[in-house]
Parts: C-alpha cells; structure tokens; sequence
C-alpha cells in the first residue's frame, strides 16, 4: 500500500509523526519518500539526528500549513498525505481563538487545496472525539475541519484526490495527556491527585492503535468517509487510583469547555453511521456519495446509536491501565 509511494505528514515531528514513520520503515521499505513538514526547526533537526529518522528517504520541510504556497512547493510529487498538525489544547485554543481557525480551519483548506492542485491521490486528516457536539473552541474548529476535508471529494472535480477523516481519543500518554501530567505531579511528590469531576470517562487509545487506523483508511477509503475506531473507555478516578493507590483524591471542578464523557458518533451521525468489527465509519450525506456501493460488510447501526466513552461497551480495569502504562 506504501511500497513505492511519497508520503507527507503534517505535524510529522509529534508524537504521531514519529510514530507512523516508524511503522513505514518497518512495514513498508520500499517506499519512495518520507516528507516530515512542520514549523519547529529544533524538533526537526533533533528528530533528523536519531535512528531511524537519519534515513536518507525521510526529508525535513520546515513550513506551516497556514502557507499555501510552501505546501503547494512541499505536495509536488507526494501521493499521500497524513495530516496531523494542528493546535490541539484546549485552554490555549480558549484563550487565542484566531490562532487556533488559522492553523486548524485555514490550514485544512491550504491542504485541501493543494492536495488537489498537486494530484495528491490520497489525503487523511486526523480528528478528535472533541470536534463530535463540540462545546469549546478547539473541538468546533477540528469539526469544521472535518467538514472541510470531507466536502473536499466533491471540490475536487475532476481530479483523483480523495479526502477522509479518522476521529480518535486522546493517546494515552502523548503529549499533553493526563498519565504524564500525573506521572510529573506524582514525581515531584504531589499530596494528591486533582480530578475535575468523579464521574468523568475518557476513551483509551494506544498510538499503535491510531495508526492501525490510519493504514486501515488509507486502504479502504473511496473519499467522504469519517473512520472511528471502537476503543474502550477508562473512569478517571481509576487511572488516578492505577498510577497511584496511595494518593487521594481532590475533586477541583470542571473547566471551561470539558465534558463528563466525550462522544465520538452522536445520534445524529447515527443515520449516516454503518458499523464494521473493529471501526465504525460515518458516511457523509451527499448527493455524490453511493453507500450501496461501498462498504457493503458495514451495518447500520441503531437510530439514535451513540458512541460514547460513557455509555461504552468496553473498559479497561485499574490492573489493564497499570500493564499499559508500563508498556508506554
């Protein structure tokens, strides 16, 4: 599927990024090329200096996807593009709003664009269980960047480029996540560990399980497809209790724009919602899109069906979440 293909990734110095590219130099090494395309030069150079990203088919763009122009020079000859970057925390997204529609909303059209204008065969932009019935900034931008992405096939024309859209939870234990926030708090010698709320779940996805996901797209998608993986959910309180026993609880309140649960699929999306063994995809409702003919194993889940990490079929257990966090 990557054999003899030119990838880009967007955002290809995080956590992701490095991920993927790992898992095409061990599944697929006859690859063409590997394009990392981000803004921060110390990362890239750091990242270009350790095995087994000193590869000489791995190239390193410094350029934003805010500029049209730099993606159109760095799409030139890339038959995939993974698109991962984006602002992506929400406090900061809630405190510069105009910085997150630059990267997150623009900067999807800037791909959009010129994936098209570049013959780009296949565009998978990654999406977030907060751009489902968002009610902060960050998870509205991430939602208009689906839409875009996915009306994208018909913006296209005439040309071969096909857009979809993977949605998933947070990683455990990327960047930014709650088990290195505790693992520092605990550390430093922390008294105790602050939840927000006692009720709150949050879904559990492994990075392995992501770009299981990724490479499932890629080799399903026909273009308007919104992939979502069947993922199981965790109570926060038993991830505090899982990384440490001994430690209470504070209880600090929930901040501006988080939820209880996150959802994925809302009933909504239910309508449009088919469901496969491991993933679910939700169909976009155009004119241009024929499900009869696509993805005829799929079932079309219940009316009103929502995927909730609340009402989720599958948890993990405090002594799972200690054999995963052991293993990140």
């Amino acid at each position: 599927m990557l054999n003899e293909k030119s990838i880009l990734i967007t955002g290809g110095t995080g956590s992701f990024g490095k991920m993927f590219i790992k898992t095409i130099l061990e599944k697929y090494p006859n690859f063409e090329r590997i394009v990392v395309y981000s803004r921060d030069e110390l990362k890239q150079f750091e990242m270009a200096n350790l095995p087994p990203f000193n590869n000489k088919r791995i190239r390193y763009f410094i350029g934003d996807v805010r500029d049209k122009d730099r993606l159109l020079r760095a799409f030139d000859g890339i038959d995939i593009v993974i698109h991962a970057a984006a602002l992506k925390q929400v406090p900061a997204c809630e405190y510069n709003p105009f910085e997150a529609i630059k990267t997150n909303i623009n900067g999807a059209q800037n791909i959009i664009e010129a994936a098209i204008d570049r013959n780009v065969k296949k565009v998978v932009a990654l999406s977030t269980d907060k751009a489902c019935s968002p009610i902060n900034l960050y998870g509205a931008t991430k939602l208009c960047s689906d839409k875009l992405f996915i009306s994208g096939n018909a913006y296209a024309g005439r040309h071969e480029t096909n857009f979809s859209v993977v949605r998933y939870g947070n990683v455990a234990g990327s960047r930014g996540s709650v088990i290195p926030f505790f693992a520092n708090l605990i550390k430093s010698g922390a008294k105790e560990l602050p939840i927000t709320d006692a009720r709150m779940t949050r879904f559990w996805l492994k990075l392995e399980e992501a770009i299981e996901m990724v490479l499932i797209s890629l080799t399903t998608m026909n273009g308007g497809e919104l992939f979502v993986k069947k993922i199981p959910s965790i109570k926060m309180t038993d991830l505090a209790q899982a990384m440490a026993p001994n430690l209470p609880i504070k209880i600090i309140g929930i901040r501006p724009g988080e939820k209880i649960h996150e959802m994925m699929i809302s009933a909504d999306d239910a309508r449009n919602t088919i469901e496969l063994e491991d993933y679910y995809i939700i169909q976009p409702d155009f004119e241009w899109w024929k499900p009869e003919k696509l993805h005829k194993e799929g079932k079309k889940v219940l009316e009103n069906f929502e995927y909730s990490s609340g009402n989720n079929t599958q948890w993990l257990t405090i002594a799972q979440m200690q054999k995963c966090i052991k293993e990140i």
